[in-house]
């Protein structure tokens, strides 16, 4: 029979309901699927009172920071919230994550809730991620922290974290294979209707390779033409002529001024369009290819897994609108 583990989620005002509930549920079906009391769940609050979730919905928390719940603490996680990457945290959750999370077995963040880890020194050299919107956000703000976009979730010793929402159920999901086995996280995915493993990252969801033209204005016009005809001629020398620059300085500039090389940042546009393309479901993948510059079906499905994490087959198959 396994030790009964207590999980302590911190969940301050405006918290993801979902980064909350999800977690939970995940958990209290491995106490089902096991029998046992293997885990004990408590939400921690940052203040007194009920705790007020970005929905509105609110939450009557077990204990707040400071407060002995009379147990020791397993696994702590931070629950993101819709502003974190731009709030303050609280200094008196600060020093007592600093506290509470060398005691933990396991600590971590779902979603933004890393911010609140990297605002209190706990994420320094360490890998993390978090919902794809805000990872670049993360990485800039604190450049100790290996950020990576991609990543479901995150396991580095001690630390876990996981992307945004929904990723919270897929990292309590790992929590459970490595608590209970295999065998017990299965049937708590398949009585949740959710994968074991999930396949691919979080990038397939994103949509950041839509990104706004930057540099200046003249650059901004060839970034604009690069999205409107994507199946165009879009090599160094081509874009170069169109500014009345010799191919090696218009490569610096563009590289120096929108982050990203010429090449890097048109086979983005092209993916970003692919997508589009494949979502609404009539195109033959080879149609797809030359509509979107790719020089056949084979350049397109190796551009597409590298920026997306699948091939454009799987990737029609879940995001395909229904055809009548």
């Amino acid at each position: 029979m396994p030790t009964t583990k207590t999980i302590a989620i911190l969940a301050m005002p405006g918290v993801q309901l979902l980064d909350v509930s999800g977690p939970l549920d995940v958990f209290a079906e491995a106490n089902v699927q096991a029998r046992t009391e293997a885990y004990r769940l408590r939400v921690i609050a940052s203040q007194p009172g009920a705790i007020r979730s970005s929905s509105g919905v609110r939450l009557m928390p077990d204990a707040v920071i400071g407060e002995d719940i009379g147990e020791p603490i397993h696994t702590l996680l931070v629950a993101g919230t819709p502003h974190a990457a731009s709030a303050a945290t609280n200094l008196d959750v600060t020093a007592w994550l600093r506290k509470l999370t060398p005691k933990a077995r396991r600590f971590g963040s779902v979603c933004s809730g890393a911010f609140v880890l990297a605002q209190a020194g706990l994420l320094n050299g360490r890998r993390v991620t978090t919902h794809w919107a805000v990872a670049d956000q993360l990485a800039q703000a604190f450049p100790a922290v290996q950020v990576d976009a991609d990543a479901i979730h995150v396991r580095d010793g001690r630390l876990r974290t996981a992307a945004g929402v929904t990723a919270g159920l897929d990292l309590s999901l790992a929590f459970v294979e490595e608590d209970l086995g295999r065998e017990i996280a299965m049937k708590v995915a398949a009585q949740l209707v959710m994968f074991f493993k999930r396949p691919g990252g979080q990038m397939q969801f994103s949509r950041k390779g839509e990104a706004a033209p930057t540099g200046r204005s003249a650059l901004q016009e060839v970034q604009r033409w690069i999205a409107a005809n994507p199946a165009e001629d879009h090599s160094v020398a081509h874009l170069a002529g169109r500014m009345s620059l010799s191919p090696r300085h218009f490569a610096r500039l563009f590289t120096q001024e929108v982050g990203a090389t010429p090449a890097a940042w048109v086979e983005g546009i092209r993916v970003s369009a692919a997508r589009r393309l494949l979502e609404a479901g009539d195109a033959a993948p080879k149609q797809v290819a030359a509509q979107c510059g790719f020089a056949d079906a084979d350049t397109l499905r190796r551009a597409f897994q590298r920026q997306v994490g699948i091939t454009p087959a799987e990737y029609r198959k879940r995001y395909a609108h229904a055809v009548e």
